[in-house]
Order: structure tokens, then C-alpha cells, then sequence
């Protein structure tokens, strides 16, 4: 789940142990997401999909991150235990009756805390065959992600993969979303320092080193047309484009080593 964009104030490093709890939370997530690929297609509904999802977080003894989430902006808790974002909503859909159609593509994030740890992760995917503008847009997002993961290195300044990403994306002819960001996640989901995916002066304040022993949720959120986003519902919960082209989101929640970075949601 997204972080609205802020100053960051305490950063909390991990231990060893802490990230290894974090790693259990992380394998669940794997395992939900790709569950969710094999069941993503024409005709299942968003809230078939959540359905699953609880399942099998009750089914690990694990709770689930999103569901009851209050935030000062929104009107009522989250509902749910996935976000199911489809086409031009970019975050936070909440599962519901809606059919996914041929053409369609779904963001799936999912939470989960196991132990009294936390794992995040999302991805996009195409229901059934997408237009190859769409393709480029989830091909570019899930690149994105990937380096910067692998851009990570200990000693080194967020700002300065935050650049990469937004160059790479704004190179490929798409933009990065800025109103939402990643976070620091760790015993709570929404930890410092907030992880932006694109770097300006205004994030000159907020900037962070990675240290070894920081877990990070990072997950660069791309439009297929411009940047601005805004809140679609009374609700204030789902966020969409302001131009209602499509969106994508990738995410993993990773732990900064002396060697790099570590991906702790995956299997």
C-alpha cells in the first residue's frame, strides 16, 4: 500500500532476526501474487480474487495489512485484504463485484504480518492480451523496480536511484506518479523514510542513505499518460489518473546488505 509523499523523521535499521521474520511475511506475499496470476482473467471478479487472498492469509495464521487501514484523508477503513487497482486506478481499489474484461489490466498489492513483521508487494497484470502501448507500460514499470533494486548499494543516497528511475521512466515516453510513494516497513507497514521515485529539490529535505540493516517498500507507480492523480470515490481511497489513461505498479519489499539489496518477497 502506497505512502503519501512526506519528510521522513526516525529511520529504525533491522537486525538479522528482524529481517528474517520479514522474509517469512515476504514468501507469503510471493505466494498470494502468484496465485493471483494464475487466477487474473476474463470474467472473475476483484472481489473473487480478495476472497482468495484472505484465505490464505487465515490459512498461515498471518493478518492482513490493508484490512481496517484508517488514514486521516479517507472516510472509512480500508475493507479489504488486497488493493485491486484496474486500468486508470493507479492505487488502492478496493475489491468488489467489478469483472475483469479482455483488455483489462489489475494491480494486486498485498500486505501481510506474520510474527509481528511485515511484507508488501505488488503487481500488474494483463487480463488475458493487452495492447502493446499497455504491454510497454507494465515491461517498463516492473523494469523500473528491477533497477532499482539493483542500484542499491550500501552508503549511497535514495536520490540517486531516485533519479535513475525517473530518468529510465520519463525516457520511455511514460511518467512517475509523485503524490504517492514508497515507505520504510518493518514491525509497522508504513515506516520512515518515505522512498520517492523521482527526485526534485523539494525532495532535497527528505533524502536517505542506505544503510545496511534498512528495509524498504519500494514500488515506482507509472501512467501511461501524465503524472497527476486524484482521488476517483467520496471514499478518498482510490487514487486514478487525472487524464484516465492506464497505470502500473510494482513493488517489493527489500533489505539493504553490505553486498546490495536482498528481495524479501519472493519465493
Amino acid at each position: 500500500m502506497a505512502s503519501i509523499s512526506g519528510h521522513n523523521t526516525g529511520i529504525v535499521l533491522k537486525s538479522a532476526r528482524e529481517i528474517e521474520l520479514m522474509r517469512q511475511a515476504g514468501r507469503l506475499v510471493w505466494r498470494i501474487l502468484e496465485r493471483m496470476g494464475e487466477l487474473v482473467r476474463p470474467g472473475v471478479t476483484t472481489g473473487e480474487l480478495n476472497e482468495v487472498a484472505e484465505q490464505m492469509i487465515a490459512n498461515a495464521g498471518a493478518s492482513a495489512l490493508f484490512k481496517g487501514v484508517r488514514t486521516p484523508h479517507a472516510r472509512m477503513a480500508f475493507p479489504a485484504a488486497l488493493c485491486t487497482s484496474v486500468n486508470e486506478e493507479v492505487v488502492h481499489g478496493i475489491p468488489g463485484n467489478r469483472k475483469l474484461v479482455e483488455g483489462d489490466i489489475v494491480s494486486i498489492d498485498c500486505g501481510v504480518k506474520i510474527e509481528g513483521y511485515c511484507g508488501d508487494s505488488a503487481r500488474t497484470f494483463p487480463v488475458g492480451q493487452v495492447d502493446d502501448r499497455v504491454k510497454h507500460l507494465l515491461d517498463v514499470t516492473q523494469r523500473a523496480l528491477k533497477l532499482a533494486v539493483s542500484e542499491i548499494r550500501e552508503g549511497r543516497m535514495w536520490s540517486t536511484i531516485a533519479r535513475q528511475i525517473q530518468t529510465f521512466v520519463e525516457g520511455e515516453g511514460l511518467s512517475i506518479v509523485r503524490e504517492f510513494v514508497g515507505h520504510g516497513i518493518g514491525r509497522e507497514m508504513h515506516e520512515e523514510p518515505k522512498v520517492a521515485n523521482y527526485y526534485d529539490r523539494s525532495q532535497k529535505k527528505s533524502d536517505f542513505a542506505l544503510d545496511a540493516g534498512l528495509t524498504l517498500a519500494i514500488e515506482p507507480m507509472v501512467n501511461l499518460g501524465g503524472a497527476a492523480v486524484e482521488y476517483a470515490r467520496p471514499d478518498r481511497w482510490v487514487v486514478v489518473t487525472r487524464d484516465r489513461s492506464c497505470a502500473a505498479h510494482f513493488e517489493h519489499t527489500v533489505a539493504v546488505t553490505s553486498n546490495g539489496a536482498e528481495i524479501l518477497t519472493q519465493g
